[in-house]
């Protein structure tokens, strides 16, 4: 259940600050100004922040997008895929109403939208970002990868795709990120989710496809942690046992 919360918070803590930098900025993406470099990187530190945050707890990946990659490389179970999505679409909802409290409920939620209404551009830009991003989160988290830094060098990326993205789009490669604020602000964002949920999906499955097929290391914690949780629980059991019968527990 840890893992699922972790998800959720996430989800929230990535919506609320991404998409809210962009309302309280006033981002658009038809100038390139402070307001649209501010939001790139607000979107990028959200994830670095939640990364060293609770990657220890869910991998931290925020993004049905991501958890679909993880998936097809044999990172987690099915079940624990289908979890993951509920919370983090339950994450990006909460996230997309509070900014709606705050920034009130005409403030368009940072919404994404079709560039220029060309579904087939959309949904190329978004499932191109997203095969990069998702190649880049499985590849810096495998075990060959460099671990210590792979929330600083994700973060990076999502600010580099957001820089490149936010013209087109408004930039999503995340289906929660999209759902959340669409479920709000509704309009032609409700009508056009459709595309910033299978363009992801999409370039996260070839991501996937292209990685190579092992349990990654980072972003699949929830094997490792219940293996502790099992490993401790067996350790306390003999220990209490060996305690009764007077033999030293075995270290």
């Amino acid at each position: 259940m840890k893992k699922y919360l972790a998800e959720f918070v996430g989800t929230l803590v990535l919506v609320l600050f991404g998409c809210g930098t962009a309302v309280v900025l006033g981002c658009n993406g038809a100038q390139v100004n402070a307001a649209y470099l501010g939001t790139a990187l607000a979107f990028g530190l959200a994830i670095v922040a939640m990364a060293y945050s609770i990657g220890n707890v869910s991998g931290c990946h925020v993004n049905p997008a991501v958890s679909l990659g993880v998936l097809l490389t044999g990172g987690m179970s099915f079940g624990d895929f289908v979890g993951y999505v509920i919370a983090q679409f339950a994450g990006a909802t909460a996230g997309a109403a509070l900014l709606g409290y705050l920034c009130g409920w005409d403030s368009g939620f940072g919404a994404n939208a079709l560039y220029g209404g060309d579904v087939v551009k959309s949904f190329a830009v978004e499932a191109v970002l997203t095969a990069t991003f998702v190649l880049t989160i499985l590849g810096v988290t495998s075990k060959s990868g460099h671990n210590k830094f792979a929330g600083l060098a994700i973060g990076l990326t999502l600010v580099l795709i957001h820089i490149f993205g936010i013209h087109f789009t408004g930039t999503s490669v995340n289906p929660a990120r999209s759902f959340g604020p669409a479920f709000f602000a509704k309009g032609a964002a409700m009508a056009d989710l459709w595309v910033f949920i299978a363009a992801p999906l999409a370039g996260a499955v070839v991501a996937g496809r292209r990685s190579s097929p092992r349990a990654n290391s980072s972003f699949a914690p929830s094997k490792r942690t219940a293996a502790s949780r099992r490993g401790r629980r067996r350790f306390l059991r003999h220990k209490r046992r060996d305690a009764r019968t007077g033999v030293a527990p075995f270290v």
